[in-house]
């Protein structure tokens, strides 16, 4: 660390994610400009001088997770400006600091062997910040009870009576202070009252608000993130902080979920994840080993800032297993971010149609079942949550729902139509490609055409066959995947109609005729016989992976012989 020591101005440190090991590094504490320390995921051990951090007076933020250092949390972390403490995954032991900055965004100690109570002001970082703790006692947890304080001169009679009297003078002098406060607040209230008499009526909220808005705002520089010239955030302007709010811009919608700023996806990797109807998206890692997902959104002029806030504050209040939630955006005139989790599985298309090369695992009858009853059930969510909203998901395709590990699906992108311009939808979103929303029909998206997405969908998963592709061809007169399949049962039905690739449908052929059935019923071009979204998820939640009338023992079905069997099948719907 000597080298370091020629550079008295640093400003930001990282050596996060390596092997690195010993004591503390000395030098850091002669870097009194430092104001971003990470050395989180190391071998450090041993306990940290107290007075590390004194000459710090800006640092804003410090991480030291995943590392092995001992003894007490110093207590020179005092810097006025600290925003940001993480210390998990330690040995620290002895109390948990009282820190007194008010401007603590994040404070995170847990898995340590820290005790006794939780300061006041850090209970309201809840109990995951301080979890892994066993001799933490009292609020938030209240797993054990802190004892109750030693009383004052418990020791002998004479202490007794020098307490009691310490106590009646700390209370004369606290009953006087409080009477010359009392006396200097209503003089105050009538100054003021005097002053805003004398204000004329003529100046208006509007020219409050704006004076108060160009007080408030600040700007920030531009924020590139770059790796292999991918640029994540383009050009930023800071907005003022709001409901779930940061200074840098970033609005977050759950409370106690993940923080981070600008500043943090300036120093993160980047990589394309690809890029859609209306913008890119990019795979962020944070240095602390979090990873995001940003999508930047160019064709969303809908609504004003103030309709938009509102709009995602009530998308940050909805909770399902099948939604991706929102975990922050940005608002800029001319374009939007939106970040959420990452999740690892990919979208359900890369499954279906990313080919031999993709190296995924063919999807078998029983996850394709699970994945459609998933996907229904998310979407019935959005319709019981957003009643109000003509169109509550809007741009429901297999590429918009992602897969976590245990294949279970997940929602994006939803209950964009309010906030997206009319014009835009009605040329890329998937709610347009049911019969009515053509333009030739008015372009008028419903509840209904949500309904056809998911009955193109189940078609999608049973088929193996990409809509898209029936959308710019179409066969023998149809013009989307369900008139290709109705095509083939009006015919007879084969095993052209299923996708080869499905395994694990043994026993299983009545049970997917019966999801057929839904598929098709989903995608009537009668907007008025066509399904609601109740119907449809009651019959998908019908649907078994097993046909309980089959014999396993006996069955012979084509489809268990890879679709070569001889006898036709006919459907009914």
């Amino acid at each position: 660390m000597a080298p370091l020591l020629a550079l008295p101005g640093l400003r930001s440190l990282s050596f996060a994610n390596n092997n690195l090991t010993g004591p503390f590094p000395a030098g850091l504490s002669a870097l009194g400009m430092l104001k971003l320390l990470y050395l989180s995921r190391n071998r450090f051990s041993g306990d940290i001088p107290d007075g590390a951090f004194a000459a710090m007076r800006g640092l804003m933020k410090l991480f030291l997770t995943d590392n092995d250092f001992t003894g007490r949390i110093p207590g020179s972390l005092t810097s006025p400006k600290l925003l940001v403490l993480q210390l998990s995954k330690n040995r620290f032991e002895g109390p948990v600091p009282d820190l007194k900055q008010t401007g603590l965004q994040l404070v995170d100690v847990s898995n340590n062997n820290l005790s006794g109570p939780v300061p006041e002001q850090l209970q309201r970082f809840g109990n995951a910040s301080f979890q892994g703790n066993e001799g933490i006692c009292g609020p938030p947890q209240n797993i054990v009870a802190c004892p109750p304080p030693t009383p004052l001169g418990a020791s002998s009679p004479s202490s007794d009576s020098s307490g009691l009297k310490i106590l009646m003078i700390i209370a004369i002098v606290v009953v006087a202070i409080g009477g010359l406060l009392a006396i200097i607040g209503i003089i105050m209230a009538l100054l003021a009252r005097r002053k805003e008499e004398q204000v004329p009526d003529a100046l208006d909220g509007s020219e409050g608000a704006t004076t108060a808005a160009k007080l408030q705002t600040t700007a920030e520089p531009s924020i590139k993130i770059k790796e292999r010239d991918v640029d994540l955030t383009g050009s930023v302007t800071a907005v003022p902080a709001k409901r779930g709010g940061r200074r840098d811009g970033l609005m977050f919608l759950k409370e106690g979920g993940l923080r981070f700023e600008l500043e943090d996806l300036l120093r993160a990797s980047a990589e394309v994840l690809g890029s859609g109807n209306f913008g890119a998206s990019y795979k962020a890692t944070l240095l602390d080993g979090t990873s995001i997902v940003v999508k930047r959104f160019k064709e969303m002029n809908g609504a004003g800032r103030q309709d938009f806030n509102e709009h995602m504050r009530r998308l940050g209040r909805l909770d399902h297993p099948n939604l991706l939630s929102i975990v922050a955006y940005l608002y800029k005139k001319d374009e939007k971010m939106f970040i959420t989790e990452h999740m690892t599985g990919g979208s359900l298309a890369h499954f279906l149609h990313g080919g031999a090369r993709s190296g995924l695992p063919k999807l078998e009858w029983p996850a394709r079942l699970k994945i459609i009853k998933g996907v229904a059930r998310g979407l019935a969510y959005l319709y019981d949550e957003l009643p109000m909203l003509t169109v509550p998901h809007g741009h429901l395709k297999s590429s918009n729902v992602l897969l976590n590990d245990a294949m279970e699906p997940v929602l994006s992108d939803y209950a964009l139509v309010p906030v997206v311009t009319s014009h835009h939808a009605l040329q890329v979103m998937v709610a347009y490609k049911s019969p009515e929303c053509t333009t030739a029909r008015g372009g008028k998206a419903s509840k209904k055409s949500d309904v056809w997405t998911l009955g193109i969908m189940v078609l999608e998963l049973l088929t193996g066959k990409f809509p898209e592709n029936y959308l710019r061809q179409g066969r023998e007169g149809t013009s989307d995947l369900a008139g290709w399949v109705n095509s083939v049962v009006r015919e007879e039905w084969t095993g052209e109609v299923f996708d080869r690739d499905m395994g694990g449908t043994r026993s299983s052929e009545g049970e997917m005729v019966k999801l057929l059935k839904v598929g098709l019923a989903c995608c009537d071009p009668d907007v008025a016989a066509r399904w609601d979204i109740k119907e449809a998820l009651a019959r998908i939640e019908e649907v078994r992976e097993r046909d309980p009338a089959d014999d396993s023992s006996t069955a012979s079905s084509y489809l268990s012989d890879g679709g070569a069997g001889d006898q036709p099948h006919s459907i009914s719907t």
